[in-house]
């Protein structure tokens, strides 16, 4: 093994009791006690697995909950991610770092190799979880923050599971941190993207949304082509201080020229213009519109180059690549694992290029 090569170790043991209840329904949330040892410390934890389809994979996810002590490293839970359809690992990392990067509040995430009741689970994402640790984290304002569940979370008052009205304006999100006055907000929020008149669009909006922290949000998913990111995968940020909701990304795992289901995904698979019905509103704005090209132009010159991401996906994957031999679920496919930077690049490249082709669009 690569010496220079670290990455931090962490140990899950279970009782076997807890661990046959946990198995027992992968879909029941209810956590289990356990032990977490992160660099010789030990600690108590709750734990359960996360996510929706991605349960059912071989390789499970997990969310931690931090019980004695109650919080380590100035965090309450943690994600453990096992990135079972990213042949890589690294997307959902290289897409929050690259947030980051541009401007938009991202989660922080690192590397592990997890190892459960002596046996070896593989390289897992440690992911921050978006609460109000990640708010002071960053000395940012108190506020509220709604997880955005499922593809209702789509700034419309039409569902877009059953393409009725909806029933309620905050659907498709769940509270996260806040008070129940704070849904308020939310529901003021879908109602005036849905309501306001278009002459009068421009300047309302202005008073509810943070503009040029959606716009380098929507830059982002268009560079990496999430193509849930704008229905789903976010969370909403409400400012204490400057009233405006901003967004966060999650789970950008199916990115980077795979799909979700780790299939070679086309150049064009997600347009310039993106989907969902702010993002509709917001580039009818001539100057939206013409903010939002030369965000993207501005990016292509500097940022979304493979010159500045590609030693990125090399350090990252560099890093990793001797923990995943030793994954049970991703040493067989090494030789793959090898080829990802290729699938990176010509994706970047394939992606640029349909981007320049439309950039006309936004005229």
């Amino acid at each position: 093994m690569d010496e220079a090569a670290r990455i931090p170790e962490y140990k899950l043991f279970i009782r076997p009791n807890d661990l046959r209840e946990l198995r027992r329904d992968i879909w029941i949330d209810e956590p289990i006690p356990a032990q977490l040892t992160i660099e010789g410390k030990r600690l108590e934890i709750d734990v359960a697995y996360r996510g929706s389809h991605i349960r059912d994979f071989p390789k499970k996810s997990y969310q931690v909950s931090f019980y004695k002590p109650k919080k380590f490293r100035g965090s309450n839970h943690i994600h453990l991610n096992a990135e079972y359809k990213d042949p890589s690992l690294i997307r959902n990392k290289l897409s929050f770092d690259f947030f980051a990067e541009l401007g938009v509040l991202s989660p922080l995430s690192r590397h592990i190799f997890l190892i459960q009741n002596g046996k070896a689970e593989g390289v897992y994402l440690e992911i921050e979880s978006v609460d109000e640790n990640f708010l002071k984290r960053r000395n940012l304002p108190n506020g509220s923050i709604f997880y955005a569940v499922d593809g209702d979370a789509n700034f419309s008052l039409m569902s877009d599971l059953d393409k009725e009205t909806k029933k309620s304006l905050e659907l498709g999100y769940e509270r996260k941190l806040g008070k129940p006055e704070d849904d308020y907000f939310l529901k003021e929020l879908i109602f005036n993207i849905n309501t306001i008149v278009n002459n009068e669009f421009e300047k309302e909006i202005q008073k509810f949304v943070d503009i040029d922290k959606y716009l380098r949000w929507m830059a982002v998913i268009i560079f990496t082509s999430n193509y849930d990111g704008f229905v789903h995968n976010y969370a909403l940020y409400r400012n204490g201080e400057t009233r405006l909701f901003e967004i966060i990304p999650w789970d950008y795992d199916a990115t980077w020229g795979r799909d979700v289901n780790g299939k070679i995904m086309e150049p064009d698979y997600v347009p310039i213009d993106g989907f969902n019905t702010l993002t509709a509103r917001i580039l009818n704005v001539d100057t939206f519109r013409k903010q939002y090209r030369m965000l993207l132009e501005e990016m292509m010159k500097q940022q979304f180059t493979v010159e500045n991401m590609i030693p990125k996906v090399e350090k990252m994957t560099q890093s990793i690549r001797p923990f995943v031999k030793q994954d049970p679920y991703k040493k067989h496919d090494i030789d793959i694992f090898d080829q990802e930077l290729s699938v990176i690049t010509k994706y970047i490249e394939g992606r640029r290029k349909y981007l320049y082709r439309k950039l006309a669009i936004l005229d």
